[in-house]
């Protein structure tokens, strides 16, 4: 079972974990550390622009076409 959310560094280096309920009966449990690109939301941000892009729609419709009947090409 795994368990994965983002926390902020307070100020003294320390973070709190909480933990969710299905973890009540656990000895143990494995934490990793790994820091966050800050600019990480910025760039999930685009990308969900990106989805709505009328051009950037078109663009992918016309590869998407190119390629069409090239699965269907045999050697």
């Amino acid at each position: 079972m795994t368990f994965e959310k983002t926390y902020d560094v307070q100020k003294n280096n320390q973070i709190v974990i909480n933990l969710p309920v299905r973890f009540q009966s656990k000895k143990k449990v494995r934490v990793t550390i790994e820091d966050i690109d800050e600019n990480r939301e910025e760039k999930i941000a685009l990308l969900k622009k990106a989805a709505v892009d009328p051009i950037f729609l078109s663009d992918i419709a016309e590869i998407e076409s190119d390629f069409r009947y090239s699965d269907n090409e045999q050697k």
